[in-house]
């Protein structure tokens, strides 16, 4: 049985994380992490939980909890974990961190988009970009595992097989997402209010988006140079999911069964990345409650562009299920424990 702590509990991708593993075979929640709500009831903040979780909520003391589990989900705002690690924790624990401190390998453009100094940066080159369908065999092995971001992962994962066989050219790609309001977490905002957001759609970070570095950064590893690619974010006024519409212009003349076989070659295998059928367009609904990918492309011939198009749960695929898939990985388990996870509709 794997023995498991979570600090930051209570935002919304740490209740998922406790959802997906209450439901794990091979998994016990040993400590409810959250900075807000110490010695509470965690069933009492999220009443879904109740008479299922009986845990009161915990304090974030990674070094005392390093004692007692064998992997830490550190689901946190930005610079949390990297403040809290050190290398006598990472040779007792696992860790898992759900925030951006280790995804992006360069630490001058850390700092710079996200204004902060980091406070660990002798872990980045060993920190695990969790991308299971690319980096499985590195997760597998690792200790630290950097879990990528909701719209990273969407953007990629729908962008890459054409990227890393060279049928377009990356830097024309132009990746244009929208979310739903928990992508915004769980924190009270103006902005998130539901005056605010029902009945209205808004771009948001526009060139200006921290995720936009590490979608450059990955899919710059695909294809083996640097890459600058335009990222523009939107809030919808829905609970979960993403949604990725990305352009790019084609290198050369390709039919649909050319690039569908692509597509193919890299995720026939995939148990979570489903390409769907020729003229299918993804739908966040249709994805919604599991960890699934959904993609697919059209081409443009009158433009030699291509758009390819993906859909996932932000807080599935795009934060828990995934870091569910990487601690599978880490701990020698089929790949889907756990993550068994029919979507929901409507």
């Amino acid at each position: 049985m794997i023995k498991v702590g979570i600090i930051g509990a209570t935002g919304y991708a740490g209740s998922e994380l406790v959802r997906i593993l209450l439901g794990h075979k091979d998994v016990e929640i040993k400590w409810y992490g959250s900075r807000s709500y110490i010695d509470k009831k965690y069933a009492s903040i999220y009443q879904n939980f109740f008479q299922l979780v009986d845990a009161t909520c915990m304090d974030d003391n990674m070094e005392a909890l390093a004692d007692q589990v064998d992997v830490i989900f550190t689901a946190t705002p930005q610079g949390l974990c990297a403040s809290l690690v050190n290398e006598e924790i990472l040779s007792k624990v696992k860790i898992i961190d759900l925030s951006a401190d280790f995804r992006i390998k360069d630490v001058k453009v850390y700092e710079e988009w996200y204004k902060l100094e980091h406070k660990s940066p002798q872990f980045i080159e060993e920190a695990v970009y969790g991308l299971c369908e690319i980096n499985r065999e590195d997760v597998k092995k690792a200790r630290l595992v950097a879990n990528p971001g909701c719209y990273t992962t969407c953007s990629i994962l729908t962008c890459y097989p054409l990227v890393k066989e060279g049928i377009i050219d990356p830097n024309t790609i132009i990746v244009d997402a929208k979310s739903g309001t928990s992508g915004a977490g769980r924190g009270a905002k103006v902005d998130n209010l539901f005056c605010e957001v029902n009945e209205n759609m808004k771009a948001y970070g526009v060139a200006t988006h921290r995720h936009t570095p590490e979608i450059e950064e990955q899919l710059g590893y695909a294809c083996g140079e640097k890459i600058t690619i335009n990222f523009t974010p939107h809030l919808v006024p829905m609970n979960r999911g993403i949604l990725a519409t990305a352009y790019a212009s084609l290198k050369k003349n390709v039919t649909y069964e050319e690039v569908k076989a692509i597509y193919d070659k890299y995720y026939a295998d995939e148990k979570f990345v489903r390409v769907l059928e020729k003229d299918v367009c993804p739908q966040t609904k249709w994805v919604e409650g599991s960890n699934y990918v959904d993609v697919n492309f059209k081409i443009d011939p009158r433009t030699n562009r291509i758009i390819m198009m993906g859909a996932i749960d932000n807080l599935v695929k795009g934060a828990a299920g995934q870091a569910v898939q990487n601690m599978n990985l880490m701990f020698g388990l089929k790949e889907s424990e756990g993550l068994e996870l029919v979507p929901m509709f409507p």
